[in-house]
């Protein structure tokens, strides 16, 4: 599928380099965006103990002072990157990874929402993007900012809301902000622009199209080469497309509408594949995107109501397919191209990344479970529930880096060592 309603605002070369923030990633002991460098979700760190004792890895160190959020961490150039809201205001801030608060910025204004069942979810959702000494940042009102790394200090910002002319969101902005080379990908989700490219050293305008349809959805930006093309990868509230890098022209579409209309799985893209996971009683689905001359044309290959996944993510390892569903409820093991179950257990959900042959689950609870990421059965080789203190579930998603695991919860980040 091809159209034509595209918006240039500057005409610059577009580097397509890294996919995703992997430039920013000096060492394998940086996580410089949400799901890390390649955005797979997956850490290329070894020498991770494979068996945790009987209440778990040590707890080195609890970070406090983050304020109430949702957002993950971020880990470069030697500091931690996070964001909360306090006294009814967010913010963004930075630790040394000693847990020394080094600053904090505002980051927009007061959480509102018009739908009531989504006004108690207060504070930031997105998680900071670091790149070459700046840190990005969408606030939940959608106030988009750039910022120093090492001070704070405001470098630009832009109201996508105001600028893009977006009515208000349902559940707030919740992206993670890409970078490649000098591309910022951000969904404002307006009528001047629903998908957008913006200079990462301005916030100015590079593209924009307005040719997705529905409302918000609560993706982050995954990008891929194929066809001919650099993809970014997003979704709305009723479908998952893939746009051009060069020019933001849509290159193909599907549908993909729940109960809620709300879509906030990442895409997982696998040799010419891209798999969908939908909350709210969906399922996942797998499609192929077959090259005709210009043209991509998506073939769905399956479809299954199987791990339904709300907003904890998925990963994609040696052919299967891990998370969890919400209506579907419990933890599966799923073949990446047939969707057969090859395991589903328990009767919960929650977020999980990866590191060196495993899979660190953390449930809504808080309970984090080491399991071995193989698809002959389930086998969990360590748990503990994390520490009281705070309140709500446990969403944000858990980040290793440089031999330790990074859980936060409310105003809270406990780290421990899984040397």
């Amino acid at each position: 599928m091809r159209t034509r309603k595209i918006i240039f605002a500057i005409v610059i070369p577009i580097l397509s380099v890294f996919a995703g923030c992997e430039a920013s990633a000096q060492t394998k002991f940086e996580w410089p965006c949400f799901h890390g460098p390649d955005r797979t979700n997956k850490s290329k760190e070894t020498g991770l103990a494979r068996e945790w004792p009987a209440n778990g890895p040590e707890l080195i160190l609890t970070m406090e002072g983050l304020g109430e959020g949702f957002s993950s961490v971020t880990i470069a150039d030697g500091l931690l990157f996070t964001a909360g809201m306090e006294n009814d205001m967010p913010f963004v801030c930075a630790f040394d990874l000693q847990g020394k608060l080094i600053w904090k910025r505002p980051s927009g204004g007061k959480w509102s929402t018009t739908a009531s069942w989504a006004s108690s979810y207060i504070g930031p959702r997105s998680t900071p993007t670091y790149d070459n000494g700046v840190v990005y940042f969408l606030g939940e009102m959608g106030l988009l900012i750039a910022l120093e790394a090492g001070t704070g200090e405001l470098k630009w910002q832009v109201d996508l809301a105001r600028e893009y002319d977006a009515q208000p969101t349902e559940y707030g902005y919740s992206e993670s902000v890409m970078i490649e080379g000098n591309n910022l990908y951000v969904r404002p989700v307006g009528k001047k622009g629903h998908q957008v490219c913006l200079d990462k050293n301005t916030g100015k305008l590079i593209w924009a199209t307005t040719d997705i349809p529905g409302v918000e959805g609560y993706t982050s930006p995954v990008v891929v080469d194929h066809g001919g093309y650099h993809h970014v990868i997003g979704g709305s509230s009723i479908c998952y497309y893939g746009a051009d890098s060069k020019t933001g022209e849509l290159l193909w579409k599907v549908d993909v509408v729940n109960q809620q209309r709300c879509n906030i799985s990442d895409a997982v893209f696998h040799n010419g594949h891209v798999f969908i996971s939908s909350g709210y009683g969906l399922g996942s689905m797998l499609y192929k995107l077959n090259v005709s001359g210009k043209e991509i044309k998506p073939e769905k290959v399956w479809q299954s109501s199987l791990m339904d996944n709300h907003h904890g993510g998925i990963i994609f390892h040696d052919g299967y397919l891990y998370g969890s569903g919400s209506r579907a409820r419990g933890w599966f093991c799923l073949d990446f191209m047939t969707g057969d179950q090859k395991w589903r257990v328990g009767n919960d959900e929650g977020c999980i990344t990866f590191a060196d042959g495993m899979l660190y689950t953390l449930d809504q609870k808080g309970t984090m479970r080491l399991v071995r990421a193989t698809p002959e059965k389930y086998e969990v080789a360590g748990e503990f529930k994390l520490p009281s203190g705070g309140k709500g579930m446990y969403w944000a998603h858990p980040v290793v880096c440089d031999k330790r695991l990074y859980i936060r919860h409310a105003d809270k980040i406990f780290v421990y060592d899984i040397s």
